[in-house]
């Protein structure tokens, strides 16, 4: 695994050398994994834009661009996809061009069969489900918040405790909660695709063998969390449990607590470890999926 973390790679806030030096030095042959590390660590955000660029022009190539936020947030997690895999196979490859490296990778993903096709369990209908919610999640923040409730069996009272919401950001979440039930829950399980009998067979799932219904829903849950954060490349790096202690007690980072916590269960659970403002005294949250809003 590359010594550089996926956190750094998308963290937009890094001081960048000049641009065209940057392409030059990716431009060079690179001799040794060290020096492969070196020289992608200055230039993750171009790498990541490279990698983001290409995919836009595929699908606008392929006829399956839209000029949407659904679509930017698309491109933008694929990049971020496609450079993972790259940090970690890169090394390998040296002696290599980096920046010619990267460009073939993207093309040989582009050519299969399903290059956007991230998990085949995700095919099945509680695949299905679970990466529907996560998909919306990405670009609606009524959906976002919605994740709290499917996942986690949040109202939206605890839900403002987790994230330590202020005053004017309450009412914010209880309208959330109020126009997922009445139209965007609808909404999203017609785009799904999914029918009455596929949520009735997975309510008898759940029923029949909750133990390992609700497992198999959060090794999944984790394969789509992954992969949608990338949408917001400033909210998908992890914090520490020092950080978000900070975080709470400065009271900075609101947008950033709401996407991420939503996508990632890891630090949902430290933050709420945390026992500020009494949350802790409320049990750690664990997936237990809900099936109906």
């Amino acid at each position: 695994m590359s010594s550089i973390g996926l956190s750094h790679m998308l963290n937009r806030d890094r001081a960048m050398p000049d641009r065209m030096t940057s392409v030059g030095r990716l431009e060079e042959v690179v001799s040794t994994a060290e020096d492969f590390d070196r020289v992608v660590s200055q230039s993750l955000p171009l790498l990541l834009d490279r990698a983001a660029g290409y995919t836009k022009r595929f699908l606008r190539e392929t006829g399956q661009w839209s000029d949407d936020v659904a679509h930017e947030k698309f491109v933008l997690r694929w990049g971020a996809e496609y450079l993972e895999q790259f940090l970690v196979s890169g090394r390998s490859e040296v002696p290599c061009r980096p920046l010619f490296l990267l460009d073939s990778m993207v093309a040989r993903q582009h050519s299969r069969p399903e290059p956007f096709c991230y998990h085949k369990d995700l095919l099945t209908p509680l695949g299905r489900f679970l990466d529907g919610l996560v998909g919306r999640a990405a670009v609606s923040r009524d959906a976002l918040i919605a994740l709290y409730h499917h996942c986690y069996g949040l109202g939206p009272g605890q839900v403002i405790t987790a994230l330590r919401l202020n005053g004017s950001e309450s009412p914010r979440i209880y309208k959330n909660f109020q126009r997922w039930r009445d139209a965007g829950w609808k909404r999203t399980l017609e785009d799904i695709g999914l029918t009455e009998a596929d949520l009735k067979g997975l309510t008898e799932q759940q029923q029949h063998q909750r133990h390992r219904f609700n497992g198999e829903a959060e090794r999944l849950l984790r394969f789509a969390q992954s992969h949608y954060r990338k949408s917001e490349p400033e909210h998908y790096p992890c914090l520490s449990r020092h950080q978000w202690e900070d975080m709470f007690l400065q009271g900075y980072g609101v947008e950033y607590r709401v996407w991420h916590l939503a996508l990632c269960l890891d630090c949902l659970q430290t933050a709420w470890d945390l026992g500020l403002d009494g949350a802790s005294a409320i049990e750690k949250p664990r997936m237990v999926l809900q099936l109906l809003p």
